[in-house]
């Protein structure tokens, strides 16, 4: 699968493409201009100042169309601001706090409780003073319209800010706060699995295309040709934000394994019958919204689809992915540049030494054959430096996948994410991307991962359990290496 990967999965960054950019805008100017017609029913005697503001919020007074009201001026407030205003913003929002003074008293209520049923009441009011003011003014967004989506995109800034410089305590906490209210409300018990196809609506399709962030869709008759008949695309959705994918992964039906994306996406190839295919190859998995990283739905939304196409399609037996290897070619550059005398075998260095391009500098071994191979443009197309290099990437990749590590998990984010739900290695296929992307992150590789329905929970215990990175026989091999 060519997915997007951040702890598995990185999350698509909308406006990605040119058409993007005015879908969004159009979204926000919709949102601020029903959030401004609310915001006009608040009376100015309660202040303008985002404090003043936020604490009329938390008052309460009026009922509760003066709340939403409240709620929307405050959103309204954020949205006009610059960075550095969203910054003071969200500062201001974090001191809503704890009262101290009332923790330390229903703290030492509960060291002081002589009984067990006291001890129970005193826990609870402990409990009901540790929460801050600020998750109740968090939860008032959700009361206008668009208000989840706003407190997600709330919490991408947060996470942008907490990436850039100095870590500030405070808005760590809020932080804090609001990812633990964004993962129980996207539990993905709430979440609605929908087929995306061409009859879609076109704000839905236009987003599909902006959130895109593996393999560009260039064009509508690109977009066309993924939503084809012998194509689905599957997207999560939550109830409080109906018309904005989650996540959504991109499937095509076919017959056998698929070794080339580039073929995968041809839109000159013929359309196949689903009802005469076996093989369903997930080739693109991508989070929609940046305020939701580390709320995993990959491995429920693939195992699900598996659910799906089974129930649509007896015929179709092997489920699987065709998906990159990110991190292996800076692996594979940092261990050329430590010399690893364990990386290539004598017969492998000189077959690479042998296809070195004749007019470069002498090699005076296969590592440094390899480098000036690879460094080399279109060096895929040299038939010789091909077949001395193959054998050399597809072994060394199965290493980096089955053998290299980051305590017990792969050390390539998109093998562990495979892994994790329960797949296993089945194939490395050399030339599957021959993208300028391709090339630069993988040398070309890409791997089959293969989901199968009655071993995905034992791979899945053995993997998080032991470490164990279940593959084919052929990859397992590989992985083995020369010595």
């Amino acid at each position: 699968m060519s997915d997007v990967i951040a702890t598995a999965i990185i999350p698509a960054i909308p406006g990605s493409t040119a058409s993007s950019p005015n879908l969004f805008d159009r979204a926000i100017r919709r949102i601020t201009t029903a959030w401004r017609d609310m915001a006009a029913g608040v009376s100015r005697e309660e202040g303008d100042s985002i404090e003043a503001q936020m604490r009329a919020c938390l008052a309460g007074r009026g009922g509760e169309v003066s709340a939403r009201n409240r709620a929307a001026k405050l959103a309204q407030t954020y949205l006009t601001l610059d960075q550095v205003g969203r910054t003071l913003f969200l500062r201001t929002l974090a001191g809503f706090d704890s009262d101290p003074a009332a923790v330390a008293v229903a703290y030492e209520a509960v060291h002081a409780a002589p009984d067990a049923d006291s001890r129970a009441v005193a826990k609870a009011e402990l409990r009901r003073v540790l929460e801050p003011p600020r998750l109740r003014l968090l939860t008032q967004f959700t009361a206008i319209p668009d208000g989840v989506k706003f407190l997600v995109d709330l919490n991408a800034f947060l996470l942008g800010a907490k990436r850039g410089g100095k870590p500030d305590p405070m808005l760590a906490a809020l932080g804090s706060d609001l990812r633990n209210l964004l993962a129980s409300w996207f539990d993905v018990g709430f979440l609605e699995l929908r087929r995306i196809d061409w009859s879609s609506p076109a704000a839905l399709l236009e987003k599909l295309v902006g959130y895109e962030a593996v393999h560009e869709i260039r064009s509508w008759r690109d977009l066309k040709n993924r939503l084809d008949s012998d194509r689905r695309c599957y997207a999560f959705f939550h109830p409080r934000m109906p018309d904005e994918p989650l996540i959504f992964v991109e499937v095509a039906l076919v017959n056998g394994l698929s070794a080339s994306v580039q073929k995968l996406l041809d839109q000159k190839a013929p359309v196949l019958d689903p009802k005469h295919t076996d093989t369903a190859i997930f080739y693109s998995i991508s989070n929609c919204q940046r305020g939701l990283t580390g709320i995993s739905f990959g491995n429920f939304l693939i195992k699900r689809v598996v659910d799906v196409l089974s129930a649509e399609f007896r015929n179709i037996k092997t489920f699987a992915t065709l998906s990159p290897i990110p991190g292996f070619r800076h692996w594979l550059d940092a261990r050329l540049k430590e010399e690893d005398g364990n990386l290539l075998s004598e017969e492998e260095g000189s077959a690479l030494r042998t296809a070195a391009p004749a007019e470069s500098p002498a090699v005076a071994n296969g590592r440094d054959a390899l480098v000036v191979i690879l460094a080399r443009r279109n060096w895929s197309r040299d038939p010789a430096m091909l077949r001395a290099v193959e054998p050399v990437l597809v072994r060394l990749s199965a290493r980096y996948l089955l053998a290299e590590t980051r305590g017990k998990r792969a050390l390539d984010s998109v093998a562990h994410f495979h892994l994790s739900n329960g797949a296993r290695v089945e194939r490395i296929n050399m030339l599957a991307d021959t993208s300028e992307k391709g090339f630069k992150e993988s040398a070309s590789l890409m791997v089959n991962y293969l989901y199968d329905p009655l071993k995905i929970e034992a791979y899945h215990e053995e993997y998080v359990g032991e470490g164990k990175r279940n593959a084919s026989t052929t990859v397992r091999k590989l992985s083995r290496g020369w010595n």
